[in-house]
């Protein structure tokens, strides 16, 4: 379970992140919504060690991991998805998914497991194209499956369904359930868009300046008034 306890982070004499405190636990989709601008992405880069928190905790599997760089918290079971599709664009898909395997021994880091293409089958078809030449919603199902591929326990997703279109955003939902109800991971979705996260949500967080304002369960979005709080 991801536990963080009043995170707070500073940024130009500004407060940033105050004093946020929420979990995200095994088995269910944590959406944290919210309008740009309001925080979201800085607390991602603050889970994942890329920008050090200035008090508060993260606690990941009940060890407190404030100090850990960001390979150690991807060792320790954490993937991260950042917005803008990140991938190697010079790289074949196969490779791209490769590079997903790091933390693994030699020997195992050579095969792409076969879950992967499972949840994607376009990407064993497109595997020796180069990351570059696909479409962008193809890009983001492969910078989905390269997290996936070392076989997370949390999955942390900044806005997968940017600039994507509808029939693919689709797809990436099915996924995104998909991974919950196994049951072994914990997901972290950040949005700006209520239909998609209303349709996964088994929690919701809602930010305003830095702040969480308003949490609850999904099924209780619409009559708790989460829409007007949110951008799209």
């Amino acid at each position: 379970m991801l536990q963080v306890s009043e995170l707070n982070q500073y940024y130009g004499g500004s407060h940033i992140l105050r004093g946020l405190s929420f979990t995200a636990k095994p088995g269910e989709i944590t959406c944290l919504l919210g309008r740009n601008g309001v925080g979201k992405t800085t607390l991602l880069r603050c889970l994942m060690g890329l920008i050090p928190v200035k008090s508060g905790t993260i606690r990941w599997q009940d060890n407190v991991i404030n100090q850990r760089k960001p390979h150690q918290r991807v060792q320790a079971g954490m993937a991260y998805v950042p917005q803008g599709r990140d991938i190697f664009p010079r790289l074949t898909v196969e490779e791209n998914l490769l590079m997903g395997l790091s933390r693994f021994p030699t020997a195992r880091a050579k095969r792409v497991p076969e879950e992967i293409y499972r949840l994607f089958p376009l990407l064993q078809e497109m595997k020796q194209r180069r990351g570059g030449d696909l479409s962008g919603g193809q890009q983001q199902q492969l910078a989905i499956g390269r997290a996936l591929a070392c076989q997370p326990q949390l999955l942390i997703l900044d806005e997968p369904t940017e600039g994507i279109q509808p029939s693919v955003i689709k797809e990436i939902g099915a996924v995104i359930r998909q991974l919950a109800q196994r049951g072994d991971m914990a997901i972290l979705l950040v949005e700006q868009f209520y239909d998609f996260a209303a349709e996964l949500a088994d929690s919701y967080l809602v930010m305003s300046r830095g702040e969480i304002v308003q949490q609850g369960r999904g099924d209780n979005m619409q009559e708790e008034g989460v829409r007007g709080l949110v951008a799209i």
